[in-house]
């Protein structure tokens, strides 16, 4: 069983008044960064996953070999459930074609999409919520990255546990963990709405990292100068190699923030008897509030107002096996995009069985649904940022930039094909509670409006580049009519019959050759300077064919050809 340093009044049992004890929780943070292209030319890329591979034990990531890619005498009861879970091409997505089709030679090997590397040097994280309080050790489940073929997204997965802690304690670690850095500091300097310390703990309990949010002065200046915000050492420290864009530690692989800096989190509550828990309970716990101030027997007033909450149960909550019956009874899922929570009995055997229960759901089923929304959130916003680079970076009187714009919204239209034929689904299963739960998520977080702004930005960028070669066309074609047509005139006139104005047949090479350099050097000349003029011969050409127009106006018109500043 996972263990936990608890403060002496919430280890002396439940009293009358005493606020409900969480018999075992479960925490699992899931923090979508962009990964950012490096310096290295385009022929000599290497995916991500590549380059943890060649660092070798310069690094702490190795590749999970998972059930599924690994020894099938690993693959139990619990990996069908999950797998069955999901419709064909999510299944796909999640798990590859297999090993029949890796041996096969397909187009892409028969490996999933989805690349997990894991560190396992981190066994516990020592945690303060507050100044003054006593630590909390919550036991380290994995630490995982996830990646994903042609999307420049990475996913940090992280799943702590812990027994026997207050509701108001469970709320304070959900509501705490997983800041990547403070959102500020109270007029005693102490950092708000993260914990006060974090300590990464190895197998022998020695300190691995620790947190430095109490140290205000680097976090300002860090903004002040990189117009960007400055991550938590200890979350720098669990990335490495992987470094911050904006850090000045060489690395590689460079991320940068893509959402909010609070994670999202999913969670896992076993206790003695939810239905003890009141309204303002399941309200702070959905909607991850924190503890109430103060908190009066776990059931604190309402974190907003009633107005706002008035909706909780239809909006946030999936009732269906909140009942007094069934396997796992008195069970209450809640969403709202950022944070999926269950709660239950913790007397049940099937709510707390981890092969076939829902403590196996939520760290299987549930957990992949939850990192598909999000993976897809992520790349939306990734390539929405990447149209805002291009943008920013476009200089319309440099060549070279406009051509590097007209690359780079040409790769993000590409890339967004890709993205959609292969990751981008409404469904991802016929199973019920499954599909209730993704379409919870999915609702909050606004997927389908997000998708629908990025795909017609992205189409307007490329309708534009379309439009403008189109039109760069058209420009072409009307200066080589005009060149073509003047053009014409002389050659008429000096091939009339045969005509050569100069008898020059039977005259010496040299003089022949002297000649056609003149010739040469006057016709490129003619021709040159009729492409400048061409625009402004094609306006007079215009006015010509014009009927409309008198004999002057037409002459008017041809004088401007040689006009300066007429165009």
């Amino acid at each position: 069983m996972l263990t936990t340093t608890l403060p002496d009044t919430a280890t002396r049992g439940e009293s009358a008044g005493a606020a409900p004890t969480v018999r075992h929780l479960r925490q699992a943070l899931l923090w979508p960064l962009r990964l950012m292209p490096t310096t290295q030319p385009r022929h000599a890329h290497r995916s991500p996953w590549d380059v943890l591979h060649e660092l070798g034990d310069a690094s702490p990531w190795r590749e999970e070999i998972d059930e599924y890619t690994g020894d099938s005498e690993r693959f139990h009861e619990r990996h069908y459930n999950e797998f069955v879970s999901f419709l064909p091409y999510v299944q796909r997505f999640l798990y590859g074609e297999g090993r029949a089709r890796r041996q096969s030679g397909g187009p892409d090997g028969g490996d999933s999409p989805m690349r997990i590397f894991r560190r396992r040097d981190i066994a516990a994280v020592r945690v303060v919520a507050r100044p003054g309080d006593a630590p909390v050790v919550l036991q380290v489940v994995h630490v995982d990255l996830y990646f994903f073929y042609d999307v420049d997204v990475v996913l940090l997965n992280m799943e702590v546990g812990a027994d026997d802690l207050s509701l108001p304690l469970a709320q304070e670690i959900l509501y705490r963990f997983g800041r990547a850095y403070p959102g500020g500091w109270d007029a005693q300097g102490a950092a708000l709405h993260c914990m006060h310390s974090v300590e990464w703990l190895g197998s022998d309990g020695s300190v691995l990292s620790s947190s430095d949010v109490q140290n205000r002065e680097a976090f300002l200046s860090h903004v002040a100068e990189h117009r960007a915000p400055r991550i938590a050492a200890h979350w720098a420290w669990l990335m490495q190699p992987l470094v911050s864009d904006h850090s000045e530690q060489p690395g590689e692989l460079r991320f940068r923030q893509l959402e909010y800096y609070r994670m999202p989190v999913m969670a896992y509550l076993s206790l003695d008897d939810p239905r003890r828990l009141s309204r303002n309970d399941f309200v702070r716990l959905a909607l991850v509030t924190g503890a109430a101030e103060p908190a009066v027997g776990g059931a604190g007033p309402l974190p907003y107002a009633e107005e706002h909450v008035a909706d909780f149960e239809q909006k946030y909550c999936y009732d269906r096996f909140w009942v007094d019956a069934g396997a796992a009874p008195n069970t209450r899922y809640m969403c709202n995009g950022r944070a999926l929570i269950v709660v239950g009995d913790a007397h049940s055997e099937y709510f707390c069985c981890r092969d076939r229960g829902v403590l196996a759901q939520f760290r299987h089923q549930h957990f992949l649904l939850f990192l598909i929304a999000h993976f897809q959130k992520a790349a939306l916003l990734m390539f929405s940022d990447r149209l805002v680079e291009a943008l920013r970076m476009l200089n319309i009187h440099d060549v070279a930039s406009v051509k590097r714009f007209k690359r780079a919204i040409r790769t993000s239209f590409e890339g967004f094909l890709r993205f959609t034929h292969r990751y981008w689904f409404h469904e991802i299963s016929e199973q019920a509670q499954v599909r209730a739960l993704s379409h919870l998520c999915t609702t909050h977080l606004g997927l389908d409006p997000l998708y629908e702004e990025v795909k017609v930005r992205i189409a307007d960028m490329n309708t534009y580049l379309d439009a403008d070669s189109l039109r760069r066309q058209a420009n072409t074609v009307v200066r080589l009519t005009v060149v073509t047509l003047f053009g014409l005139i002389g050659t008429i006139t000096t091939g009339f019959l045969g005509m050569n104005l100069l008898a020059e047949a039977e005259a010496p090479l040299a003089r022949k050759l002297v000649w056609f350099a003149v010739v040469g050097v006057l016709t490129t000349c003619l021709t040159v300077y009729t492409m400048v003029k061409s625009k402004r011969l094609s306006d007079f050409l215009d006015a010509l064919s014009d009927e409309r127009h008198t004999f002057r106006t037409k002459l008017a018109v041809l004088m401007r050809v040689w006009r300066p500043g007429s165009d």
